[in-house]
């Protein structure tokens, strides 16, 4: 049989993917409805504040190494095996700052409870450390079908753990293990799907040359992470764990979708682009349709999850929900652009530029102190505000120096979207209109739904708008190849 292309191994990495992350981005959907009918704001609260540290210390015990793997052309065993044990100590590092930690967090938090949660979760990081390498392992061989199967199964059951633990009123605890289970069943199945296990060996040589590059990736990952989670560190702390799990309902139904396009983008792109990173006339083509793409399918979503908001928190999770609203509203404004930032980051992965990913990080972190400030003295939506101003220039930035190699400057890419958000915004306010109509959230979100689909899909066939075309062929040809199999 001869090889796949590089377009068929991208298109079949990207229906797997966007499968991958719509199932299980699905599942955590219908689950995350069911425990917030179940759970109350506050015990939200306090898994997010557990969550500011487990997001950081993921992210260290990563080490940006997953990324040098994934971006080297050739990698052999060795090289696995020398990020894998990386991997398995630095969580056992982590894993004991943080249960040794718990009482510290606990007394700024004012939340004594907090200390046996936290000595639970941080055995989580050893289960990840068991993964990562087997993950890349597939990542490389764009498998992404049997990374699919992997997830879907690890998330169904620690969906139905968390479920039945939140009935038998475990309150936190179900949180806790849904997330614990989660990871732990994802573990197991790569192991036994991957059929890889790693050697005894170490290589230092090996370990420079991957952490030569990756070295500055990951505390520019770490300030991201920090910049990110700033915000729930500083409303856990000024505000409430109440509050804090109404910012977390908001930013989870904002991030879902920019997470199910920018997770698809960063996983498929990154490993396709670079087999063609020495080949500049098509590596500056498949950015910007890339950029197109996921721009257009981004700000239809996110548009309409912000015209909708109302009606959506109020059937989806109930009436005790309805302050994250505006917090919803505010964070669509950011999270639509957070697709093209990813496919911005990747790009500049690609070229190596982890020195630019760090400075960028640095510039963002420091104007990321102008938001927290408006959270301590204004109120947390001006700190929304603040952040939404913060992730257009950090897009601007990234934009400037992904596209200086190839000529393809921030306006150019800001051209390139503006069809796509416009289309997106006159969509949005038709179906925020619909929301003074006086009916029941139960009729109002399908009529905005429906409507929203009408408007987007009689615009886009009249001007025969390039993305939705392109999109539209893409499953025309995947639905006449399921016919042709049957």
């Amino acid at each position: 049989m001869p090889p796949k292309s590089l377009t068929e191994k991208t298109t079949k990495g990207v229906v797997w993917n966007s499968f991958d992350r719509i199932a299980n981005y699905g599942i955590g959907f219908i689950v995350g409805i069911v425990l917030a009918r179940l759970l109350s704001p506050e015990e939200y609260g306090l898994i997010g504040i557990i969550g500011i540290f487990t997001s950081i210390f993921n992210v260290i015990l990563d080490s940006g190494l997953s990324t040098s793997l994934i971006r080297k052309d050739k990698v052999t065993d060795i090289d696995y095996c020398t990020v894998f044990h990386t991997n398995l100590v630095l969580s056992l590092f982590l894993t004991a700052v943080l249960f040794f930690g718990a009482p510290l967090i606990a007394s700024f938090f004012k939340r004594p409870e907090l200390v046996s949660y936290i000595h639970v979760m941080s055995f989580i990081f050893i289960i990840n450390a068991l993964s990562i390498t087997q993950q890349v392992r597939l990542t490389k061989k764009i498998d992404f079908k049997t990374l699919t199967k992997i997830s879907i199964i690890a998330h169904t059951l620690s969906g139905i753990i968390g479920i039945v633990m939140a009935l038998c009123h475990l309150g936190v605890w179900a949180l806790v293990f849904q997330q614990l289970t989660s990871r732990l069943f994802n573990s197991v199945l790569l192991w036994v799907y991957n059929k890889w296990i790693p050697r005894l060996v170490f290589s230092w040589e090996s370990f420079t040359s991957l952490f030569s590059f990756s070295w500055k990736l990951l505390v520019a990952q770490i300030i991201a992470s920090v910049w990110g989670q700033l915000y729930h560190a500083v409303i856990g702390r000024v505000y409430s764990p109440e509050v804090l799990g109404q910012y977390t309902r908001a930013n989870q139904y904002t991030h879902l979708p920019a997470s199910i396009i920018g997770d698809v983008v960063l996983k498929v792109s990154l490993p396709v682009m670079s087999e063609i990173q020495n080949e500049d006339e098509r590596l500056l083509r498949a950015f910007r349709r890339i950029i197109k793409l996921t721009m257009f399918v981004s700000s239809v979503i996110l548009v309409g999850i912000a015209a909708s908001a109302d009606s959506l928190i109020y059937v989806l999770i109930g009436e005790k929900w309805m302050a994250c609203v505006p917090m919803m509203q505010i964070l669509c404004a950011s999270f639509v652009i957070y697709p093209m930032q990813q496919i911005n980051i990747n790009m500049l992965t690609v070229l190596g530029r982890s020195d630019i990913l760090l400075l960028l990080q640095v510039i963002k972190c420091v104007l990321a102190i102008g938001p927290i400030l408006l959270g301590i003295y204004c109120g947390i939506n001006w700190m929304l505000v603040g952040s939404v101003v913060i992730g257009w220039i950090a897009l601007l930035l990234n934009s400037y120096y992904s596209g200086k190699k190839f000529n393809y400057k921030w306006w150019n890419q800001i051209t390139d979207i503006a069809p796509s958000l416009g289309i997106a915004l006159l969509m949005g306010a038709i179906v925020y209109a619909l929301s003074f109509l006086p009916v029941s959230p139960y009729v109002m979100l399908p009529l905005q739904v429906i409507v929203g689909s009408i408007v987007i899909f009689l615009f886009c066939e009249t001007i025969q708008y390039e993305p939705y075309v392109e999109l539209k062929g893409i499953a025309a040809s995947y639905v006449n190849k399921i016919r042709n199999n049957k």
